[in-house]
C-alpha cells in the first residue's frame, strides 16, 4: 500500500515539474499571441458588445483600426439563441447559448474578398436554478460576454489564416 501511494505521489511532482517547465519555456497553444500579419485594419461593424470585444482583442494584438488600411473586416450583427437542454420546469435548469455571426474580409485596394462570407460561431451551456432567480441575470451575462470574447478570439484566429498583401 505505502509503494502505490509513493508512485502516485511521484506521479503528481514529475506532472508539477513538467507544467512549470512548459510554463517557463514560453509554451503556448498554436495560433495564440502569433502576430497577425498586419498592424492596420479597418473594421466595419454595427455598434454592439460583440465589436467591442473584437476592437479589445485587436488591441491585444497590436493592430490599429484606421479607415485606409490594405484590409477590411466585415462582421454582421451577432444572433443569440437560447436552448433550455434539460426537461422539466423546476429545479436546476442547463441552458445552452448559441452565438453566430456572419464576417467577411475585404482587400481595401480593390474590394477583392481574401475570405467571403463566413460565420463564427462559439456555443457554451450554464446551469440556472430556480431557487436563485437573482443571479440569473449575472450567470446569462457573464456567459454572453465570454461566448463574445470567444468569438472575438475565433475571429483573429481566422485573419491568422490570410496571406496579407
Amino acid at each position: 500500500m505505502k509503494r502505490r501511494t509513493f508512485l502516485k505521489s511521484l506521479g503528481v511532482i514529475a506532472t508539477g515539474v513538467a507544467m512549470g517547465g512548459l510554463a517557463g519555456c514560453g509554451f503556448h497553444l498554436r495560433g495564440q499571441g502569433e502576430p497577425l500579419g498586419f498592424d492596420r485594419l479597418t473594421l466595419t461593424a454595427p455598434i454592439g458588445e460583440l465589436t467591442d470585444s473584437v476592437r479589445r482583442e485587436l488591441a491585444n494584438a497590436d493592430v490599429m483600426l484606421v479607415d485606409d488600411a490594405p484590409l477590411r473586416v466585415n462582421l454582421g450583427p451577432e444572433n443569440i439563441q437560447e436552448y433550455t437542454l434539460t426537461a422539466g420546469d423546476t429545479g436546476t435548469q442547463e441552458i445552452e447559448l448559441r452565438l453566430t455571426a456572419p464576417f467577411s474580409v475585404q482587400r481595401t485596394r480593390d474590394g477583392a474578398y481574401l475570405l467571403d462570407q463566413q460565420r463564427i460561431e462559439v456555443v457554451t451551456t450554464y446551469l440556472a436554478n430556480d431557487d436563485d432567480l437573482l443571479v440569473l441575470g449575472d450567470l446569462r451575462e457573464q456567459a454572453l460576454e465570454d461566448l463574445r470574447r470567444e468569438a472575438a478570439r475565433q475571429l483573429l484566429s481566422r485573419l491568422r489564416s490570410l496571406d496579407t498583401p
